[in-house]
Parts: C-alpha cells; structure tokens; sequence
C-alpha cells in the first residue's frame, strides 16, 4: 500500500510551562526545544511508522529550518521527491505544553502558504490525506485528482468547499473543530476525537462506532491527533471494521500523548499492539 500526503511541514518550537498562561500574562518555562513539525509532516511519518510506504508532497524554504524538520522523514525514508523547494521562510509553529499535557499552538504558514499541486503529486496512491495547513486550492486539487482513499484532516478549521468534504472517504476533526465546521454532513463519514474521552465516528450523519482509548500519563498532546489519523487511515486500508479501527486510533493517539514533541512521539503497529494486548 502506498499512502501520499499532500500537507505541511514546519519546525516545532516547543516552550514547556507550569501551566498555559492566561490572555496577557507571562510565564517562565522549564525547557525549549526545537523539534521537526507540521501536520503533513507529522501524518507521514506516523503512516510510515505503520509500516506503509508514503510520499509526502509539501513546501519548505530554502532555509537552516528545512533540514531540520525534515531530518525524522529522511532517517526513516518516507519519499520526499515531490519536496517543493521556495523563496519563503520554512513552517514555524510556536507551542506551549503544560504539565497536564495541554497545549496551545500558533503557526506560521511560511513556504507551507505557496503549496501548489498537480495531479501527478497524487497519481498511483492507494491513499491520499491532506490537512487544512495548506491552501485551500492545494486541498481542493488533492481531492480532485486522488483516485484511492481520500482522508482530510479539517485543521485548522476553517469552511471547506463541498466537493472536497463529498470526496472524502473520511473527515478526522476534534471536538472543537467538528462544532466550528459548518457542513460536515456533506462528507459521507466523519471521526470526531475528544482527547482522552476518545472518539465517534459518523457515516451519514449517524454514529456507527465509539472507542476509548487506554488509560495513560499524557506529557505532550502534540502529535496525538496526528498519530490517531494515521491509524484510522491504515484501518481504512486493511479494511477494519469501524469500532476496531477506532480502537487502534484512539491507542495510537493515546501513546503519542505519553512523549514530548510530534514525531518523535509517533508510535509503530507493534507498540499499539502491545498497549492493547494490555
């Protein structure tokens, strides 16, 4: 199976607190680091980490930043040779994690803003998932010229045209994101997460499935939701049933939480076998 990400990369500049501070108010963090980022980014590597074989077509600029966010994908060989190489700055994403977990994030589009796509970005891919940190025409294409599986990540939220919601196979959102979006009905089925209270999936409107993931320590939620499409984009694949494909997403993302920064906390197949061996 081959799984092709239309989506962005960004570097992750990660401030960890005591607690998030309130509109206005300055706080003093424990650590800083500096850690390769970005949804597109993030759902590669956790698709490659699966075990399946991915391309990821994305925008960097010609910066010190672009090696480093993509230093994980290299190591671990997703396919970077539809890589758009622009006069912009790379991604950034600012993030402050809390001690519970919690986080807040900003990002700076960058090179992520110029992302264009053509129809042989996406040609021969059993799957195609993209995410809203890119344009909107860049979505709309990758949805047009898909001819797998296509699965949109609505994140950031923002309206998505109906054609693109109609194409997808799947629409993954948090809670926040699913009471945002307008028009979701318009997709024939829609994941919707809830942190550690876990995930339903709709078909038509209609719940089909739920799922709760283990118990864990979350240290960072970062790349959770990045973890949790990946898997449900690989149960789409394998063919599994809506409750277990939920089951596995939700431990995906679940293990994700229990380690700081996005990639380096993705989880394989054989840790989410073992945490749900129990």
């Amino acid at each position: 199976m081959r799984v092709t990400v239309v989506g962005s990369v960004n570097l992750d500049l990660v401030a960890t607190l005591p607690r998030l501070p309130e509109p206005g108010e300055t706080l003093t963090a424990s650590s800083f680091t500096r850690v390769p980022g970005g949804k597109g980014a993030n759902q590669a590597l956790a698709v490659r980490r699966l075990g399946l074989a991915v391309r990821l077509v994305a925008a960097v600029g010609t910066d010190p930043e672009a090696d480093r966010a993509l230093e994980l994908l290299r190591q671990e060989s997703v396919d970077l040779d539809r890589l758009q190489w622009v006069n912009e700055a790379t991604g950034l994403a600012l993030i402050a994690v809390d001690t519970a977990g919690d986080t807040t994030i900003t990002v700076v589009p960058g090179a992520n803003a110029t992302l264009e796509i053509s129809a042989a970005d996406v040609a021969s891919a059993d799957a195609v998932l993209t995410v809203l940190e890119v344009p909107d025409h860049a979505v709309t294409a990758a949805a047009r010229h898909a001819t797998g599986l296509f699965v949109l990540n609505a994140a950031p939220a923002r309206p998505v045209p109906d054609e693109v919601l109609q194409r997808a196979d799947l629409v993954v959102v948090n809670r926040a994101e699913y009471a945002a979006l307008p028009g979701l009905h318009a997709a024939p089925a829609v994941a919707v997460t809830d942190g550690p209270r876990g995930a339903v999936l709709l078909r038509n409107g209609r719940q089909t499935a739920a799922a709760t993931p283990p118990p864990v320590q979350a240290v960072d939620g970062t790349g959770a939701g990045d973890a949790f499409l990946a898997a449900a984009v690989a149960g789409l694949l394998q063919g599994l049933a809506d409750t277990d494909l939920l089951i596995r997403a939700c431990a995906a993302g679940a293990l994700a939480a229990t380690r700081p920064g996005a990639q380096p906390s993705l989880p394989t197949a054989e840790q989410i076998d073992e945490i749900l061996a129990g």
